[in-house]
């Protein structure tokens, strides 16, 4: 554990010193340990891929029904299917092939350069080169070439949203930590891929390539299995009965007519009796659902939710939790100044983000900004980071900024009149940062930092435009405030400024007051929140985030269930965790293999999971759920190519839209498989109680065919793309278990195909003995009774007569 050890005892273990490792030695090493990279795992060949696509038991059957059409001469039956099940296959290819590449992104995670002390001297080498042992140089601006232990650092800060999901900069620190520790706790290391966002440091390398904390999740994603979507269990439970049944009737059908048909010659009955079995087989299903599903693809991509896979669509629709990543996903990623305490009063502050609109309020009164201004300045001031023409460095001096500039007082004015002059970074003993100004007749000293450290080099208060003595009663006043902040989950900083004789002095300070910021969470996310509720949908927030912070931003969603963090949930068995699972509505503080036990454990308790994210540490939970879901904007390419559906605007209420195309889609392709199979059972009905009354066959082999190809093709689709009922995510979301046919639907479909089999054969009858006449009137019998079908199924709610119009 490099966390838990003393410097001595790494360099022990490494066989490495301060100075680093030679060039004879590293090279040595890199034979040892290979190189510093992602590898890559065996990859499914193309040819593997599209083979793959034949491999569902309703193709197996649409196989053998080419192989039969073919056999008997009906050679455009078979044609047909045949081109069906290719264009499927290619459909199927393109999406898988498209769809493997998440251990490819992670490669470009790594930083291709790296400064390293390599034989005394300060080198730059490409970053696979390096070896544990190596003594590594980083700076702003940097990425992180491999998993290191810090030695030295200079006011040094990560930003790890990417690894860990904690939005707010790591400051990291030269000391021990607990060997249990998770990872976004441990600040004595930096970590493979994560940015550094200001500061420089030396560390010595600890890890490289797959044993990175990086490389464990590379690992992962290769280990997570992609399970088989609802839809392609249900359609394949569906396809083996269907096959069974029509084996069963059509052999049923041909043994009837040898006993009952005596006159009827052999072959006519062997050839009426495989047609009506191949006609049964719904041969379009795959093809309808390719559509339907390509269909919804379309709509879900102009409401900003991008699909990779199209079974993937219809599993939208049977979600039942949402695990959702807070960082960038409910929340704006973006930190926000939302009190300011001054003057002894709190003021609230409105806007959202990085937008400079905003206004500042005393209760429920707009308030002027001309008694904190001074306040104000001196966020905006001892300050480092940038907001034009894009946001750089610390979020959180972002946020400083954007409040200033929300009263008007802006950046660039104000540096051009305060010009600074000096700095004291920040640093874990002082933990403060100022900086001094010179304003033309004097200079000032702004300062900035933790609360109780401001107080303490505070002797004055700033009040009403005026200094005084600062008092007992002050400074406990002040800390009630902060306390109170701090249990809301505010980012509190204390603010201070003195006049200066032209140096820098953090004694005697002026205290000017507190500013408090948070990431906001989305407003379009707490209204699809609500939607969820009332469809059904448990949403759990899993965060790297403290828990206080996580249960404050719960509580504006409505998250009021229990709350486990990762240390907590390392102490229970996968068994527990399925029986605490329903009752949990955050997981703070949480690695990403808890992420793939929680997702697993809801799996085991029959749910359909959604996955969001948008870290590389959300990538194999994202690859094991049901759904994984990754953010388009602030996504990393790893989340991307782990997940089967991206979200182009960050939404979280792009979700909601698609689970309700999810929904409707579903419902469509049940009204057309219960449309298939009741105008394929009418047929079957339709001769079965012919031969069973002693009739001649009222359609034969052909008709039974060519009846398939007019009805089973464009008004099967035309009922797919019908538009959805309304109310449709009012209701909560179906079983797991569910079958594609309800008791409703097979009533419906019995009584349905029983009307038709009634019909066609009163009026067959009336007909004969004119058997061409006859059959003529019984094929146009059942065109029709399978046309009024299709309005039938329109809606299990809406009376027939009412969906003519509808």
């Amino acid at each position: 554990m490099s966390h838990s050890n003393k410097l001595e005892e790494i360099y022990k273990e490494l066989n490495s010193s301060e100075n680093g490792l030679s060039s004879e030695e590293a090279r040595k090493r890199l034979v040892a340990f290979g190189k510093n990279e992602i590898e890559e795992a065996k990859r499914i060949s193309p040819a593997r891929i599209f083979f793959s696509q034949f491999n569902s038991f309703i193709v197996y059957i649409l196989i053998a029904a080419t192989i039969i059409a073919a056999f008997l001469g009906e050679i455009v039956d078979a044609i047909v299917i045949f081109v069906i099940l290719i264009l499927n296959a290619i459909l199927g290819f393109v999406q898988e092939y498209r769809a493997e590449k998440a251990i490819e992104a992670l490669k470009k995670l790594t930083a291709p350069k790296a400064k390293v002390l390599r034989d005394g001297k300060h080198i730059h080498i490409n970053a696979n080169e390096l070896v544990p042992g190596d003594i590594i140089l980083i700076e702003t601006g940097d990425k992180v070439p491999a998993d290191a232990r810090l030695i030295e650092l200079s006011n040094l800060e990560m930003q790890e949203a990417s690894l860990t999901g904690e939005s707010v900069p790591v400051r990291k620190e030269i000391c021990i930590l607990p060997e249990k520790a998770i990872v976004a706790e441990r600040k004595n290391q930096v970590f493979t891929g994560t940015m550094v966002t200001k500061g420089r440091a030396i560390a010595i390398v600890i890890s490289t390539g797959m044993r990175t904390e990086l490389g464990k999740i590379a690992k992962m994603i290769q280990a997570a299995k992609p399970e088989a979507t609802p839809l392609q269990k249900k359609l394949n439970v569906f396809a083996k009965w269907i096959g069974l049944f029509t084996i069963i009737i059509a052999a049923i059908i041909f043994v009837l007519g040898l006993l009952v048909m005596d006159g009827m010659i052999f072959i006519d009955l062997l050839l009426t009796s495989t047609s009506l079995a191949v006609a049964a087989i719904p041969e379009g299903l795959p093809a309808v659902v390719t559509i339907v599903l390509a269909i919804g693809i379309q709509r879900m991509a102009r409401k900003n939710a991008l699909v990779r896979k199209l079974p993937s669509v219809e599993t939208l629709g049977s979600t039942t939790v949402i695990c959702a990543d807070k960082t960038g996903t409910l929340t704006k990623n973006e930190m926000t100044v939302r009190k300011i305490f001054a003057n002894s009063s709190i003021i609230d502050v409105s806007g959202e983000g990085y937008s400079i609109k905003g206004k500042f309020f005393s209760g429920n009164k707009e308030i002027s900004t001309k008694n904190i201004e001074l306040l104000l300045k001196a966020g905006l001031l001892c300050n480092d980071a940038k907001i034009y023409p894009k946001i750089l460095g610390d979020p959180t001096e972002a946020a400083l900024i954007v409040s200033a500039e929300k009263a008007g007082i802006l950046k660039r004015e104000n540096e051009k009149k305060y010009k600074r002059i000096d700095e004291m970074p920040f640093d874990s003993e002082r933990k403060i940062m100022s900086t001094l100004h010179f304003a033309g007749k004097e200079f000032l000293v702004f300062s900035k930092g933790a609360v109780e450290s401001v107080l303490k080099n505070s002797a004055y208060i700033y009040e009403n435009g005026k200094a005084r003595k600062i008092t007992a009663a002050d400074k406990n006043k002040i800390l009630e405030v902060n306390n109170k902040f701090a249990e809301s989950a505010l980012r509190v900083l204390a603010f201070a400024y003195k006049p200066s004789k032209g140096r820098i002095s953090e004694n005697n300070l002026v205290f000017l007051g507190l500013q408090a910021m948070i990431d906001p969470p989305r407003e379009d996310a707490i209204v699809a929140m609500q939607k969820c509720r009332k469809a059904g949908i448990k949403v759990i927030m899993i965060t790297g985030d403290h828990e206080i912070t996580a249960k404050a931003i719960g509580k504006e969603f409505g998250l009021t269930g229990k709350i486990i963090n990762g240390v907590t949930l390392e102490k229970i068995a996968d068994k527990e965790l399925r029986e605490i699972v329903e009752e949990v509505s955050i997981f703070a503080r949480v690695n990403p293999e808890h992420k793939i036990r929680i997702v697993k454990a809801l799996q085991a308790n029959g749910h359909v999971v959604a996955m969001t994210g948008d870290g590389v540490n959300d990538a194999p939970a994202l690859k094991k759920a049901d759904i994984g879901i990754a953010m388009g904007i602030t996504g990393t390419d790893v989340a991307k190519e782990a997940s089967v559906m991206i979200l182009a605007d960050d939404n979280f209420a792009s979700i909601v839209n698609a689970i309700e195309e999810g929904r409707g889609i579903y419902d469509n392709i049940k009204k057309f498989v219960e449309y298939m199979l009741s105008t394929n059972i009418g047929e079957i009905l339709t001769i079965f109680f012919g031969v069973i009354l002693g009739m001649p066959l009222p359609i034969i082999a052909i008709q039974i065919l060519w009846l398939n190809l007019l009805t089973d093709g464009l008004p099967a689709i035309a009922l797919s793309i019908d538009p959805y009922d309304k109310g449709i995510m009012e209701k909560s979301p179906r079983r797991k278990s569910e079958g594609m046919l309800t008791q409703t639907s097979v009533r419906r479909m019995i009584i349905v195909s029983s009307v038709m089999a009634i019909g066609t054969l009163a009026l067959f009858s009336k007909y004969l003995p004119d058997y061409e006449h006859a059959r003529t009137v019984a094929f146009s019998t059942l065109v029709l009774f399978q046309l009024f079908n299709v309005i039938s199924c329109k809606s299990e709610k809406v009376p027939f007569y009412r969906n003519f119009f509808n």
